[in-house]
């Protein structure tokens, strides 16, 4: 969802979408260079950084952060001109990273070719257009040398951005738009040093190419986005407004819902996910209920491992079952719900300009943010991510059914900056949740599960680095193959073994190449899985959403549901566009409750429309033209 990769990772999406690239297309270049397939191929290197990560930026250190930098990119040029990479994305980061070091050595006109080759190889058009629109402008003042440069920014700046056609980049517009509001020197480096410093104390500074060229990369941010953003921002500002239409909705069209007296029956579908707050669904009548479990007396009455499971079943972060289908933020963390409720609005009401007072106030407390505090800063926004996440995709999933009975597995997610330490034995307890799981679905005749939620080998591994576990670079690569593959094993597992159910899982939101980087279960290939891509209101692809495998895409821009306490928001992610596909899945259950998995796939995928991108033809979902060929069907 939104909240997560706009704070959580918002450095690192700053330091993609501001830097320069420089790469020949993967697959050209010396013929007999090993290929690189899979991202865990790549080579590891590491380096040592010896002062505190929010000390790198201060000029008395420019020589250590431009050393690291050089050495960061000697091992990157190397890994390039060594081996053939196929992977459009890694190859763009690769070259990102020489990018940054070019900046900091002010070679500007290396930066401008960087990153007119990078433009090239990338393949969604609004992420081209708008890719290093600061870093070019800030790279041309400074080839030119004029005596005013605020104002010769301002003029390169406008320059660029009025020559974009608005219908194409507007929602990368408004995002940018968002991210000059709110950064500020205190949030970025409370931010490197909140995610970073920990893992770099554990490991006595020593540090992986991944965290060397994230600090190296922000240093574009501090040193030059920053000083520029309030520029960005009347440009960016003056842009929107002069050309301002709303984007015509193509969703509206094909929505069909179903009425209360229609020829239908209840369908049994589950979401897999952070939990529900159940009382808003119960209130429309499409809980699913376990008659044979009497709620709330402590005991599990129909002696099926799982007390007062009435509505579902739940997980802990330990991955041991409790009773709560919606996590208890309050009693355990002490969280007012509603006051991040409030933060999570105005986030995404400045990153959809919306001038609201909500957007208002959390600007205020940015700007006023210490350093200090930002890391329970961000924590409070992950925590209140994940305690709606399962509720907004519950209400987008039972739209307009009142045929959908919600049975509910609650997972629970890390909220901390700090990763959970990875060991073999928490690998099988949640392999275990996940054969339960499955086991419960099963046995109450779910017809469909929404998973909005993946995992990759990579996030593993970053996780044993910050903890400083599993031994030098290629043992701790080595261990966190052995955990990804009892997760991964017990998960094709439960696809494999459950047949009769359709498995519908978000594409992810990283821009990258799913397959690439072995992310589950989102990469599979499995006759009853389908992954969802997320576009926008008008159709229009979405800059996060990933790639490699993608079967259908569906709305995830702004998406409006439900979150815990019954108000509504909107949020954006490929996790808002796959529960469409469940919404849909279940109407054509309800209406034929006897389709096969695979009948209820050729349906789904046969009523979909193409759309034609620059580099591939898409397929968007269309329930009212599917609905139309079950009419057709059960017609004949």
């Amino acid at each position: 969802m939104k909240l997560i990769p706009l704070l959580g990772c918002l450095l690192a999406a700053l330091s993609l979408q501001f830097q320069l690239a420089h790469a020949a297309a993967p697959g050209e270049g010396a013929v007999d260079r090993p290929v690189i397939e899979k991202k865990d191929d790549l080579p590891r290197h590491s380096y040592q950084l010896d002062i505190p990560v929010a000390s790198l930026y201060a000029p008395q250190h420019r020589e250590t952060l431009l050393a690291l930098g050089r050495a960061l990119a000697n091992d990157t040029a190397g890994d390039l001109e060594k081996y053939e990479i196929r992977d459009n994305n890694t190859v763009q980061d690769y070259y990102s990273i020489l990018g940054s070091v070019a900046i900091l050595e002010e070679r500007w006109q290396d930066y401008l070719e960087f990153l007119a080759l990078r433009r090239e190889l990338e393949s969604k058009e609004a992420n081209r257009l708008t890719m290093g629109l600061i870093g070019e402008a800030v790279a041309r003042v400074k080839l030119a040398r004029p005596e005013d440069e605020a104002s010769a920014l301002q003029a390169e700046l406008t320059r660029s951005v009025q020559a974009l056609p608005y219908t194409t980049v507007q929602d990368n517009i408004k995002g940018a738009k968002g991210s000059a509001e709110i950064l500020t020197p205190a949030l970025v480096l409370g931010s490197l040093e909140s995610r970073y410093q920990t893992a770099i104390d554990n490991t006595g500074g020593k540090i992986s190419h991944d965290i060397a060229s994230a600090l190296v990369g922000s240093a574009f941010t501090i040193d030059h986005y920053i000083p520029a953003a309030p520029i960005a921002l009347e440009v960016y500002s003056s842009y929107i407004a002069a050309n301002e239409v709303e984007k015509k909705d193509i969703w509206e069209a094909r929505k069909y819902d179903l009425a209360d007296d229609a020829p239908a029956q209840e369908v049994v579908v589950a979401v897999w996910d952070s939990g529900v707050d159940t009382d808003i669904f119960e209130a429309t009548g499409q809980m699913w209920t376990n008659s044979a479990e009497i709620p709330a007396n402590g005991i599990d009455d129909d002696d099926n491992n799982f007390v007062d499971d009435v509505h579902g079943i739940a997980y802990d972060l330990d991955s041991d079952v409790v009773p709560e289908l919606l996590q208890p933020i309050e009693r355990k963390y002490g969280a007012d719900p509603k006051k991040l409720q409030v933060h999570a609005k105005g986030m995404d009401d400045i990153y959809a300009n919306i001038d609201s007072p909500e957007a208002t106030e959390l600007r205020k407390l940015i700007a006023a943010l210490p350093q200090e505090e930002v890391e329970g800063f961000m924590e409070s926004i992950g925590l209140y991510s994940g305690y709606a996440h399962g509720t907004h995709v519950s209400g987008i999933a039972l739209e307009g059914n009142p045929f959908a009975r919600l049975l509910v597995a609650r997972m629970t997610y890390n909220h901390k900056q700090m990763p959970i330490k990875p060991t073999i034995e928490n690998a099988h307890k949640n392999a275990e949740m996940f054969r339960a799981a499955a086991r419960y679905f099963r046995e109450q005749q779910v017809r469909a599960v929404n998973m909005s939620w993946g995992g990759s080998l990579r996030g593993i591994e970053s996780a044993l680095e910050a903890h400083n576990a599993g031994g030098d670079a290629d043992e701790r690569k080595a261990l966190a193959r052995k955990i990804y593959a009892i997760g991964d094993a017990a998960l094709r597992e439960v696809i494999e073994g459950s047949p009769d159910i359709l498995f519908i899982t978000s594409a992810g939101n990283s821009d990258n190449d799913v397959k690439f980087d072995e992310f589950y279960p989102s990469s599979y290939e499995y006759p009853n899985l389908i992954s969802v891509g997320a576009v926008d209101i008008a159709g229009d692809e979405t800059s996060f959403t990933s790639l490699g495998k993608v079967d259908i895409y569906a709305s995830g821009h702004e998406v409006e549901s439900y979150v815990p306490g019954g108000d509504r928001l909107r949020f954006s992610g490929t996790s808002m566009s796959s529960p469409q596909v469940l919404n849909l899945a279940s109407k054509l259950l309800a209406l034929a409750p006897d389709l096969s998995v695979q009948e209820l796939l050729t349906l789904i995928m046969e009523g979909a429309d193409e759309k034609q991108l620059e580099a591939r033809t898409i397929k968007l979902m269309n329930p009212r033209a599917s609905i139309a060929l079950l009419q057709q069907r059960q017609a004949r």
